[in-house]
């Protein structure tokens, strides 16, 4: 069986948004989001075929569902009357100079963190029952974690390609996208190490 009865309602909730998401994009002929909800029923596509093999925890798979779902509110959650997409939002006015901290960049952090605990999943059956060598474990895990948000970088500028009018961003906004992946990767490292690997 490729899904265990804990994650029906993590299934049905993840197909729901994104049904929802797809057709709002298609009516809004937003066909940079419609992209996205490709990349992310190819991911769930993936994430459902190795689930009996990798065993992921229902805590990972709700991660990704959230996740999931808040990119797809920032891109279809329009504000201030339309003029504005949930993801532009500044949350906290950290700084005049850059746009943090952005609903954008929150996304980033709880994905990313999301990601990296992925990675330690895919990776924690390679490293036996007891884990010894943490800082060494650490560092790779936080890598490979950073790795997908920079894969993720390269989905955005691929899309930028074929869709002339994105929200993506420029230089410096790619540059605090992967800052945001770094920061979501070391917490997701310390609650793997308060947890003594167990999610």
């Amino acid at each position: 069986m490729l899904i265990k009865k804990s994650q029906i309602p993590i299934l049905i909730f993840t197909l729901a948004y994104l049904l929802i998401f797809l057709f709002l994009f298609i009516g809004r002929e937003n066909y940079e989001f419609i992209a996205y909800v490709g990349v992310i029923i190819f991911f769930f596509a993936l994430i459902l075929l190795t689930n009996k093999k990798m065993n992921y925890p229902d805590i990972v798979l709700w991660g990704l569902s959230i996740w999931g779902l808040f990119h797809m509110l920032g891109g279809g959650l329009l504000i201030r009357g339309g003029s504005m997409r949930l993801y532009e939002l500044i949350l906290i006015p950290i700084s005049e100079t850059y746009k943090i901290f952005k609903y954008d960049q929150f996304v980033h952090i709880f994905g990313f963190a999301i990601a990296t605990l992925v990675m330690f999943v895919l990776l924690k059956p390679l490293l036996g029952k007891k884990i010894e060598k943490w800082w060494s474990v650490s560092i790779i895990v936080v890598m490979a974690g950073l790795g997908v948000g920079a894969f993720n970088e390269l989905v955005e500028f691929s899309v930028t390609l074929f869709v002339p009018e994105t929200g993506v961003g420029d230089v410096l906004n790619f540059s605090l996208d992967l800052v945001a992946d770094f920061i979501g990767a070391i917490l997701a490292m310390i609650y793997i190490r308060i947890r003594n690997g167990e999610i």
